[in-house]
């Protein structure tokens, strides 16, 4: 995700970086998107009751 959409969802759930959810780095979805430590990812799924929902993702080591 670039930075700015990075910064409107934090501000929108009111949380930092280290308050979402963790993904490694070695994880095998991580290393196909080729997202560095840091990133934050956005994972889209689909739900029975939403339709879509929306998960957030903070790869670290």
């Amino acid at each position: 995700m670039k930075v700015d959409e990075v910064e409107a969802i934090l501000n929108k759930f009111k949380v930092i970086t280290r308050d979402l959810p963790k993904i490694k780095l070695t994880d095998p979805a991580v290393k196909k998107l080729n997202a560095n430590e840091g990133d934050v990812l956005e994972i889209t799924r689909d739900s029975k009751t939403a339709g879509q929902a929306k998960y957030y993702r903070f790869v670290v080591k």
